[in-house]
C-alpha cells in the first residue's frame, strides 16, 4: 500500500515496507492504535449506550472486507476492530463468496477495482447466488464519477465510500448499515415478530404493566422447581409471553371495555385462545407453547374454554401456566382491585383449587413454593429478555404508539 492511500484515510500511518525516513517524517503523530481506540470508544459511547438490543452489545458486528491490497485490508481491519466489529479480510471475490457461503455477515465492504472479479461483479454475484438480499454491500472507490457509482448501485451495492475517507466516516457508515441489518434480521424472524405482537397486545392494557416478563420469570422459577427439562421450560416461557397474542384480533371496544362484558362480547373474547394457537401453530419452534396458548383458560373440572377439557386432558404445561397467570392477576393492581398480598393470593388460589379450577397436586406444589420462598417469584431485578421485547422497545423508542 502506498503512503498516498494512508493519507486518504486521514491517519498518519506508515506501512512496514516504507522507508525508515518516511516514518520519521511525522514525529508528532499519535500512535495509530491510540487514535483508532479513541474513535472506537467514542463511537461505542455514542451509539451503543442507547441501543435496546442486549445481543448487539455483546456480539460484535461481523464485517467482511474484500480488497486485493493487503496493506489496505490490514488498515481497514485495524480501524474496524474489536470490540465493535469482528473483521474477516480476504483478497478476492472468489474468497469472499466462499466466506459468505459458510457464515453470516452484517456488512460486506468491497473495493471497486480488483483483478479477476471487480467489486461490482462481486456485488452482482452475491445478490444472484445467495438469498441474503438485506446484506449491506458497501463499495469503496476512488472514483468520483456518478456513472461509475450508478453502475455499482445497479449491481446490488447499498452504499459507497469514496477515497480519501475519514475513519470516522468508515466506522459510522459500517455501524449504521450493520445496526439496520441486525434489526431487520430480528423483524424477519417470524418467532420474534410474534413475540413483538404479543408485547403490543400487552401494551394496549396499561393496567397489566410488564405482565409477560413477570409470567416468563414465574415460569422459569416454578418450572425449575418442578424439574422440567430444557425443552419444556423453554416452551413454558414462550407460552408465558405469547398466551394472549390472539387478543390482537379482538376489537378494542371489547378488549379495553371498562365494565362487564355482555354474553355476545364474551363469545368473541374467548376466541383469543383459538386465534393465538392458530397464529403460532405453524412455527415448529413454538409448537411446545401452542397447547399453553389454546388451553390456559381450561379448568380441571371441565368448565373452562375453549374445548372444555377436564383433568389430565388439559396439557400439563397449560395446567402449570394457569397457576402463574392467576397469581399475577391477584398480586398486581387492576382498575377494579388493588394488588393483593402473596398470602391473600395463596388463599384465593387454594379456594379456587377446591372449587375444581386447578390440578390439586400441582396447586399444592405451587402454594408450597409461595410459602417457602416467595422472594424467588417476586425478585424481577434481572427479568427475562426476549427478542420481541427488544424489537418492540426499539420501535417504541422510534415513535411507535402504544395505542
Amino acid at each position: 500500500m502506498s503512503a498516498t492511500l494512508q493519507d486518504h484515510t486521514g491517519l498518519a500511518i506508515t506501512p512496514a515496507s516504507a522507508a525508515p525516513e518516511a516514518a520519521a517524517s511525522a514525529p508528532t503523530a499519535r500512535p495509530v492504535a491510540d487514535r483508532i481506540m479513541d474513535l472506537r470508544h467514542r463511537d461505542r459511547a455514542l451509539s451503543f449506550d442507547n441501543m435496546s438490543f442486549a445481543a448487539e452489545k455483546a456480539d460484535p458486528f461481523r464485517v467482511l472486507v474484500v480488497d486485493d491490497d493487503a496493506a489496505h485490508r490490514s488498515l481497514v481491519s485495524e480501524i474496524l476492530g474489536a470490540p465493535l466489529f469482528e473483521v474477516t479480510a480476504v483478497e478476492s471475490g472468489a474468497r469472499a463468496l466462499a466466506c459468505i457461503e459458510q457464515r453470516d455477515f452484517d456488512v460486506v465492504l468491497v473495493d471497486k477495482m480488483m483483478p479477476e472479479m471487480s467489486g461490482d461483479e462481486l456485488c452482482e454475484a452475491i445478490r444472484a447466488r445467495f438469498s441474503r438480499h438485506i446484506l449491506p454491500l458497501i463499495v469503496v472507490t476512488g472514483s468520483h464519477g456518478y456513472a461509475d457509482l450508478s453502475i455499482s448501485l445497479a449491481g446490488g451495492a447499498n452504499d459507497f465510500i469514496r477515497k480519501p475517507y475519514d475513519p470516522n466516516e468508515l466506522i459510522a457508515r459500517v455501524r449504521s448499515h450493520a445496526t439496520t441489518k441486525r434489526l431487520t434480521d430480528q423483524m424477519e424472524s417470524a418467532e420474534t415478530l410474534l413475540f413483538g405482537l404479543a408485547r403490543m397486545v400487552e401494551a394496549k392494557d396499561e393496567c397489566t404493566g410488564d405482565h409477560c416478563s413477570r409470567l416468563a420469570h414465574y415460569a422459569e422459577v416454578f418450572g425449575a422447581e418442578l424439574g422440567l427439562g430444557a425443552r419444556d421450560l423453554a416452551a413454558l416461557k414462550s407460552g408465558a409471553i405469547l398466551h394472549d397474542i390472539g387478543k390482537i384480533a379482538i376489537p378494542d371496544r371489547i378488549l379495553l371495555k371498562p365494565g362487564a362484558l355482555s354474553a355476545e362480547e364474551w363469545v368473541l373474547m374467548r376466541q383469543h385462545t383459538v386465534i393465538g394457537a392458530t397464529l403460532c401453530g405453524e412455527l415448529k419452534s413454538l409448537r411446545g407453547a401452542v397447547p399453553i396458548i389454546r388451553h390456559h383458560h381450561e379448568r380441571w373440572d371441565g368448565s373452562g374454554y375453549p374445548d372444555k377439557l377436564a383433568g389430565s386432558e388439559i396439557p400439563f404445561l397449560a395446567q402449570i401456566f394457569q397457576l402463574l397467570d392467576v397469581f399475577d392477576a391477584l398480586t398486581t393492581a387492576r382498575p377494579y382491585k388493588e394488588a393483593w398480598s402473596i398470602e391473600r393470593a395463596a388463599e384465593i388460589i387454594e379456594e379456587e383449587m377446591n372449587k375444581g379450577y386447578y390440578n390439586p397436586a400441582l396447586t399444592r406444589e405451587f402454594l408450597a413454593l409461595l410459602r417457602r420462598a416467595p422472594a424467588a417469584l417476586t425478585d424481577l431485578e434481572h427479568g427475562v429478555p426476549d427478542g420481541g421485547k427488544r424489537v418492540y422497545d426499539a420501535l417504541l423508542a422510534n415513535g411507535l404508539s402504544r395505542g
